[in-house]
């Protein structure tokens, strides 16, 4: 969950973590049960990544880049599609059609944006913003991560500051289910 570095490359190992766990559940045949497990665990990185790129990074683009606001109006409609997907998917079966269908728009989704963050965004951030800034950033972020919620919350803000005080709390309530339920682990 925290790797170590500036923001970027805090943000491209998650993105390989979660590459990681698709492949996994690319691996797996139709209806296999560690299907849902490993898009329980994808889950859980992809809501944290995002709550904390939402809390810190965007904001930066917005302040640093010229088409910042575009860009990070962007990314956050990303976030919001591939989020909803991810509650959909939440009341799923692994054996149940409709878990391949939406475990499908899922990866193309965050495939699509990893893409669009590591090709123009983050060359873009790293030459708009000084190191220093990078690297406050990225302890922000792995900080943002460790209080994130782990479920997916449509509904919920997506800006600061609102985001920023409600994260910690849907957060905590979120790691309590996931113990109580085991969520994201295999048995």
């Amino acid at each position: 969950m925290g790797h170590g570095g500036n923001v970027i490359d805090e943000l491209v190992t998650d993105h390989r973590e979660v590459e990681d766990i698709f492949g996994r559940i690319e691996a797996l045949p139709s209806g296999d049960k560690d299907r849902k497990v490993y898009a329980e665990q994808a889950t859980m990185e992809l809501v944290r990544h995002s709550v904390a790129e939402e809390e810190y990074l965007y904001p930066a683009v917005r302040e640093h880049l010229v088409n910042g606001n575009t860009m990070a109006d962007k990314e956050i409609e990303d976030h919001s599609r591939a989020e909803q997907i991810m509650k959909d998917l939440e009341g799923c079966a692994a054996e149940d059609p409709e878990f391949d269908r939406l475990v499908g728009m899922l990866m193309t989704e965050i495939r699509s944006h990893i893409a669009d963050e590591e090709q123009n965004l983050f060359p873009q951030l790293r030459a708009a913003c000084p190191p220093e800034a990078l690297d406050g950033l990225g302890d922000k972020v792995r900080m943002a991560k460790k209080m994130a919620p782990t479920r997916p919350h449509p509904s919920a803000p997506d800006t600061p500051p609102a985001n920023k005080l409600l994260a910690p709390g849907a957060g905590l309530v979120d790691r309590l289910r996931d113990v109580l339920t085991g969520r994201g682990k295999h048995d």
